[in-house]
């Protein structure tokens, strides 16, 4: 896979506790999966658009540790069956950064900076059930492409206040997506069909953690949400 659809792929997209906020788990209220589910799809039919603070976590562990950090604003809108995507880094390892990617219409553009051309990857559209992960995804969704494990609920906070999410193991049932994404770790909050949290396992020695905080559900989204114009 294409390192520009794979960035995607882990986005959904794609990307909650951020380093020290408190999360622990409370397995003894677990919910019943069909029960979570169901509460996705009632959440899913009410959701349009959602915005957030993100951080995205670059790990490998093999030949050497390293971790790149990317943090900025993420945005997603769905409108029937069409469903777009659209984030902007502002920083990357502590540093200003200018890198932002689209998904709309089935097609991913990146852009490494302003000043960088835009790369189109027509061929991505295949992956928008993927990339749309945890926002705006019903239970349905989720079930037509996963095997789904619960692991109970954990206490997560969203940024404004602490919120009972329900922590879900994906495994994807495409044997080609396994080739390339090993598991994904979502703590999902069915009320709103958000994710606060997701961990993207591509194999071994390479994962990726995406931290969302500071929603803003169903509001008006900025011109600039699903383009690549720097101008913020």
């Amino acid at each position: 896979m294409h390192p520009g659809i794979k960035l995607a792929l882990a986005s959904a997209l794609a990307l909650l506790a951020l380093p020290g906020r408190a999360a622990f788990a409370a397995p003894a209220d677990q919910k019943d999966l069909k029960e979570v589910l169901h509460q996705l799809d009632v959440a899913a039919a009410n959701f349009h658009s959602t915005s957030a603070d993100v951080e995205f976590d670059d790990i490998t562990t093999d030949p050497v540790y390293d971790k790149d950090v990317f943090t900025g604003i993420v945005y997603y809108d769905r409108k029937a069956t069409a469903f777009r995507m659209g984030v902007h880094f502002s920083q990357h390892n502590g540093r200003p950064s200018t890198k932002a990617y689209t998904f709309v219409g089935g097609i991913l553009k990146l852009r490494d900076s302003d000043k960088s051309p835009v790369t189109s990857y027509p061929q991505a559209g295949k992956w928008e059930s993927y990339i749309m992960l945890g926002f705006g995804a019903s239970g349905k969704d989720l079930e037509s492409k996963w095997e789904i494990k619960d692991l109970g609920t954990e206490q997560l906070s969203d940024g404004k206040a602490t919120i009972k999410t329900e922590k879900l193991e994906l495994v994807a049932k495409d044997p080609d997506v396994r080739k390339n994404l090993a598991k994904v770790t979502i703590w999902v909050d069915p009320d709103r069909a958000l994710s606060l949290k997701q961990v993207f396992v591509l194999n071994p020695a390479s994962s990726k953690i995406c931290l969302y905080s500071n929603f803003k559900v169903n509001d008006s989204l900025p011109k600039n949400a699903f383009t690549l114009d720097p101008a913020r």
